[in-house]
């Protein structure tokens, strides 16, 4: 029977799919891993019998955050979905799948990726190391191919400067208190002085009188 494929919507798949704690995306969302906004679909170029479309064609985002790389297809059949990854260290693959069926992740993104039947994957804890260019295949029984695009940079955040920022307070606090310090007993010595110099005025006034008297 020949028809269109019908797959959960991206936003349905990733209900499905937090709302059950054993699955990554659950313990993602456990853990405070945020889902990614819903777009609206736009239309790639598509072959004969493969339609696919990617809502976001370029994603920002920061380290060890979960990001979706959104996708939907429309083909004759159950289509082998492929994910590739290619950046300035070269080009691997991520893994490879047919909807309803068990996916063969690659070693290095073991317990890293989750995939949807729509041909949507979720990146866990992605680095600066994972941006790149993020290529889906989506082959359908019959050969047919479509190929798209999704461009993803992976920004580091610079704890290096908040922790000299703080270092660099922590400092002038320090300082101010060694002079506030400092300031204190400069004014203890001063009032200790004065009052050691008043009582030595005292006493010579007392002695001169004493004197003047004895002459007397």
């Amino acid at each position: 029977m020949r028809g269109r494929y019908s797959p959960l919507s991206v936003h349905e798949a990733a209900v499905v799919r937090e709302e059950d704690p054993r699955h990554p995306a659950g313990a993602a969302r456990a853990l405070g891993g945020r889902r990614p906004l819903s777009a609206e679909f736009k239309c790639v170029p598509t072959g004969h019998g493969v339609s696919l479309y990617i809502p976001r064609s370029a994603i920002n985002a920061t380290v060890q955050e979960d990001i979706l790389l959104s996708v939907e297809y429309s083909c004759h059949g159950v289509p082998t979905i492929e994910w590739k990854y290619t950046s300035n260290w070269g080009e691997q693959k991520i893994v490879e799948w047919k909807p309803g069926t068990p996916a063969n992740v690659s070693q290095s993104h073991t317990n890293r990726v989750c995939t949807f039947d729509n041909g949507s994957i979720q990146l866990f804890g992605v680095g600066v190391r994972d941006s790149g260019y993020y290529i889906i295949t989506v082959t359908e029984h019959l050969g047919s191919k479509q190929f798209g695009t999704i461009m993803l940079h992976v920004s580091e955040i610079r704890y290096e400067d908040l922790h000299f920022v703080a270092v660099f307070f922590a400092l002038l606090a320090a300082v101010a208190v060694v002079l506030i310090s400092f300031m204190w007993v400069c004014n203890q010595c001063a009032h200790k002085f004065q009052r050691k110099r008043r009582h030595k005025l005292r006493e010579s006034t007392t002695e001169e009188l004493e004197m003047k008297d004895a002459e007397c």
